[in-house]
């Protein structure tokens, strides 16, 4: 196979000046839109013409040495599995910087901490993190000069999709269930957002004056050791399961189905993030649906706010309704 030749160099400013006949400095004003300057349209279109021409495009790094901006926006993720959700949270927030001028770049910290923070390589406008930066990491983005940090957007009590939890005890409180039980993910990684799921629905169970829920840790093995834990649920009498998300809700169910019992009569279970597995799963989950379209809006312009100064556009529950709601199934004996 015949190996494609890259062109010697690539073109410059300095070939778009000459091309259009004007100075290096006119190019770098008309191409950077320099505020303050007299140039003519006319030697403007000569510029753009001359650029289009040639096929020139202006280095990153000198755009955003003439700007003062990169037009980055770093999104730092947890190091946890990226689910349904959180998936389109990510692409929604894409489309609406994208649409800014904006490019999103998404960056999960290891553990090892072996290569340099993308941070410290990309220069980024405003680094974002779903979760709290050390004070080690801000301590860099501070050194390396990032001019924006917005550390855990989500951290404040109410924060968006934070009442997916509530929402769980309600749907099965309102279908009669007065005995529930938690189960979530046994994944190290997702302690931290799990551990605050559970917490929000044991707190939402003793505002309804309902028995405190016991939380179980539920893996990929389930299946071989749910034996005495259906028994324990029996025997106490819960008839609820809120489950940290689908895949955890399935987890249950199917052991459940295998062990004989049935779903709803038995236990009925609810999932969260409204993932494709909840609509495919038989019998069907019924879930927590979040608002990833309101979800992304709201990360973007948080990041435009910040790094612009423009106002935050009206409020995202006026555009787009409740960030999290019941898609109710025949988990829970109701069928959508």
């Amino acid at each position: 196979m015949k190996s494609s030749t890259l062109p010697e160099r690539r073109t410059t400013a300095v070939d778009v000046a000459r091309e259009a006949g004007v100075s290096r400095a006119t190019v770098g004003f008309v191409l950077n839109r320099t505020a303050g300057q007299t140039i003519s349209e006319a030697t403007q279109r000569r510029v753009h013409a001359a650029a289009e021409k040639l096929g020139y495009r202006p280095r990153a790094a000198a755009q955003a040495l003439a700007s003062g901006r990169s037009h980055l926006v770093m999104l730092v993720l947890p190091n946890w599995p990226v689910g349904y959700s959180v998936r389109q949270y990510i692409e929604e927030s894409s489309l609406v910087l994208d649409e800014a001028g904006y490019a999103l770049v998404t960056y999960t910290p290891h553990e090892t901490g072996k290569t340099r923070p993308l941070w410290e390589l990309l220069d980024p406008d405003i680094v974002v993190g779903l979760a709290p930066f050390t004070d080690a990491q801000i301590a860099s983005m501070k050194a390396h000069g990032v001019p924006h940090v917005i550390s855990d957007p989500e951290a404040s009590r109410d924060y968006p999709g934070a009442a997916g939890p509530a929402r769980q005890v309600d749907h099965l409180h309102a279908q009669g269930h007065r005995r529930l039980a938690i189960a979530t993910s046994a994944d190290p990684r997702l302690a931290d957002i799990a551990s605050d799921r559970a917490e929000r629905a044991i707190r939402r169970s003793q505002q309804l004056a309902l028995p405190r829920p016991d939380v179980w840790q539920v893996d990929a093995g389930f299946g071989t050791y749910c034996r005495p834990v259906f028994e324990q649920w029996k025997s106490t009498g819960v008839t609820g399961i809120v489950a940290y998300n689908d895949e955890i809700a399935a987890l249950v169910m199917g052991a459940a189905l295998r062990a004989g019992l049935k779903i709803p009569q038995d236990f009925a279970v609810i999932g969260h993030d409204d993932s494709p597995l909840a609509s495919l799963f038989v019998p069907s989950i019924t879930s927590i649906r979040l608002n990833g379209r309101a979800l992304g809006h709201l990360l973007a312009e948080l990041a435009l706010e910040r790094v612009e100064g423009r106002p935050l556009a009206e409020s995202n529950l006026a555009k787009w309704g409740s960030f999290e709601e019941v898609a109710a199934r025949d988990s829970t004996s109701v069928t959508a």
